[in-house]
């Protein structure tokens, strides 16, 4: 790390390299003239230098981050005309969360997507989900002929089961390992988050996750003004610019206030549980103790946050994994 800017895997920092191309102009004028062809990675109306020359997440000052916020502010007001309550809120001491969903529950209604797009400010033309909820048939867990695009005209479906897929917030995350000016990172409390701002759109990340988790905005998002969702987090649900990478943070603008993801507030069945594992009394330890537990992918070894349990055989809802012998049972 220099004061110039985060190095990366080569030894450049993110702004020296940018400097790089526009050695031979002088004054900002002409380096902003030189960088005009950069603005097509980014909203037009939003482009500016700031975005590119100023410090890293964890270089800024409080002063400097209010300084960045109050640009957010005006932004946004300017587009939306909402002013928003724009905060950058730290992980927690003592938090390490995590999530747990019971599949043996999961009835593939949807309505976690579309809360969590409600949530966190994403573009709904295009529509951009975070959660995939796939449709699987029982007695069996192949990712391969799994459907997210069911549309039936009720759920659950009989033979079939849910297991809804998000960002797993792994422990060894390998969408940080590649990023080549460490955009994306993973905070104390177990998050990984992305700085829309620093990000230099190369979707090496999203190359990276295992899981599908990672979003890339190809055109400008399009949010309508009176969907806003005005409560915001600077490392969460602001409002992205095309040519980024987003995707789920557990809604930290929610969850590091003592509130829960807003998936699991709307989920009609109790399939969601979250919470900080590192408390030995929290529902999300209990389970991790008690319960069957999965993690998908498990060989990869990127270490998940994100945990799949059952119910035990003989309750109301059937494990999935076992095939059904009782007609119209449903999962």
């Amino acid at each position: 790390m220099s004061s110039d800017g985060l190095i990366t895997g080569n030894g450049v920092s993110r702004r020296s390299f940018l400097r790089t191309g526009v050695a031979a102009a002088s004054g900002v004028s002409a380096m902003a003239a030189a960088l005009s062809p950069l603005a097509g990675l980014k909203d037009l109306d939003e482009f500016s230098l700031d975005h590119w020359l100023k410090k890293h997440y964890k270089e800024m000052t409080p002063e400097e981050m209010e300084t960045t916020l109050e640009r957010i502010r005006e932004e946004v007001e300017q587009r939306y005309a909402v002013r928003p309550d724009i905060r950058d809120i730290k992980p927690l001491d003592g938090v390490e969360f995590v999530y747990a969903l019971n599949i043996s529950r999961c009835i593939g209604c949807r309505r976690c997507v579309h809360a969590c797009v409600a949530e966190n400010n994403q573009s709904r033309s295009p529509e951009i989900q975070y959660i995939r909820v796939l449709k699987m048939e029982k007695g069996s867990i192949n990712l391969e002929t799994s459907d997210h695009h069911y549309d039936p005209p009720e759920v659950p479906e009989h033979d079939s089961y849910y297991m809804p897929v998000q960002c797993h917030q792994c422990k060894k995350p390998p969408c940080v390992k590649v990023c080549p000016v460490e955009a994306t990172w993973q905070e104390a409390d177990g998050i990984t988050v992305i700085d829309y701002d620093w990000c230099i759109g190369c979707r090496y990340c999203e190359a990276a996750c295992p899981y599908w988790a990672r979003r890339f905005n190809f055109a400008t998002p399009k949010l309508p003004k009176d969907k806003l969702n005005a409560n915001m987090a600077y490392l969460s649900n602001r409002p992205r610019p095309k040519g980024v990478m987003e995707k789920c943070t557990f809604c930290l603008q929610r969850t590091r206030e003592g509130r829960m993801p807003a998936c699991l507030e709307v989920c009609p069945t109790g399939s969601r549980k979250f919470g900080n594992v590192l408390d030995p009394e929290s529902e999300v330890s209990y389970i991790l103790r008690e319960k069957r537990i999965f993690v998908l992918k498990e060989e990869a070894g990127t270490l998940p946050r994100f945990f799949y349990y059952f119910d035990e055989r003989g309750s109301r809802f059937h494990d999935p994994l076992i095939p059904l012998t009782v007609e119209g049972d449903t999962p």
